[in-house]
């Protein structure tokens, strides 16, 4: 099944160059010339890219109603404009990647590369497999269990049949086995949703990077629309502490994109969730890891270790999306948080510059031991 785009844009030079480099990433496009055609597409068809030029008239309207649209508000957009706008507030209006004027084939490969990755991962994780599983779920706040059944069943979580008086909130363990396997899952969940009849949703929250791999390779043998994931890509690791790293790539993904790094050291491999906190275009993203296990802290403690007693060693790292975020999944670090790469991922706002230079002070000033200095993993 071929991704679709929705491509607003009246440049004719501009629309050639995306045909054909949508056209060999096998991304269909479907061309507006005007933005109330645009905005009425919108809410009657299922796009996985929205495409616009900034400069064409209603193009940020087209945008932002992209964001509220039911069918389409988790489809990567894609902004382009003019070297001079700046950023911030393109992204404001709800773009996730922006590729620039003059548009080159080159240029667009790079960015629509990372957004086809992006968009495939979005696609599969709500993708649905119909199936009947017995589960218990567990309250850890009230000490209860509760017996439910699968309607369907996806990456990202699960539909149950659930009886008109029991609305229960807050968050669960949803404990399950998957048919033609043995060993049980037990994932974080919350109630996402309730259906008109005997039905609720689940979320499923914070799971661990094996217990995806297990869901994600039922599903991929399950599913009649699954299809071939693109392959992770490779980034130069430059900074990293106990709670997140930076990367520098040539095409980063949008901040609240979530992700998967696989990082290789020597023999140390660490596998790890994160979601995308800072994005510099062009440059690099700085990514917040989403585990707070002691064997994740262990794991990475061992990382900057290899790295402290291997000043000359170049870590092998690739990412790969999973999916966007519909809202922050962390808040602000508190002051008790001693972490001076995420707070400088929460902190003012910065140029890419700036941030840059912010991150090179704390590699001068801070001791590359123990593990908690970002310093420790430069490369």
């Amino acid at each position: 099944m071929n991704l679709k785009s929705l491509v607003l844009c009246s440049d004719e030079k501009i629309v050639r160059v995306l045909r054909r480099v949508l056209g060999d990433l096998d991304i269909a496009v479907e061309l507006c010339a005007e933005a109330d055609s645009a905005l009425r597409r919108l809410t009657r068809q299922r796009f996985e890219a929205i495409i616009v030029d900034i400069t064409d008239d209603g193009a940020q309207e087209v945008l932002r109603s992209a964001r509220t649209a039911p069918c389409n508000k988790q489809a990567v957009a894609v902004a382009i404009v003019e070297p001079i706008i700046g950023l911030k507030a393109v992204f404001e209006i709800g773009a996730h990647f922006v590729l620039y004027k003059p548009v080159t084939s080159e240029r667009a490969k790079s960015s629509f590369r990372a957004a086809r990755a992006l968009m495939k991962s979005e696609r599969r994780r709500n993708a649905r497999v119909a199936v009947q599983i017995p589960v218990v779920l567990r309250s850890p706040e009230a000490g209860s269990n509760m017996k439910v059944t699968t309607i369907d069943l996806s990456e990202g979580g699960m539909a149950i049949g659930m009886p008109k008086r029991r609305r229960p909130r807050g968050r669960w363990q949803a404990v399950f086995t998957l048919p033609g396997t043995e060993a049980a899952l037990e994932l974080p969940a919350e109630f996402a949703w309730e259906g008109t009849g005997e039905q609720a949703g689940l979320r499923f929250q914070e799971t661990s990077p094996e217990a995806t791999r297990q869901l994600r390779e039922w599903l991929k043998l399950n599913s009649p629309d699954a299809e071939q994931d693109d392959p992770p890509i490779r980034c130069q690791l430059t900074d990293l502490s106990l709670g997140g790293c930076y990367l520098e790539i040539s095409s980063p993904f949008p901040a609240s994109s979530r992700v998967t790094l696989s990082m290789r050291a020597a023999a140390v491999e660490v596998r790890a969730h994160g979601v995308v906190r800072v994005m510099h275009p062009d440059k690099g993203m700085g990514v917040e890891f989403t585990q707070a296990t002691p064997e994740h802290r262990a794991a990475v403690e061992k990382f900057l270790e290899v790295l402290n007693e291997n000043r000359a060693l170049l870590p092998e790292l690739l990412v790969e999306p999973e999916g966007l975020e519909t809202e922050s999944s962390a808040s602000k670090p508190g002051a008790e948080v001693d972490d001076p790469l995420l707070h400088l991922f929460y902190g003012e706002s910065l140029t890419a510059e700036q941030f840059h230079d912010a991150m090179r002070k704390q590699r001068a000033t801070l001791p590359a031991v123990n593990g908690d200095a970002s310093s420790a993993a430069h490369a």
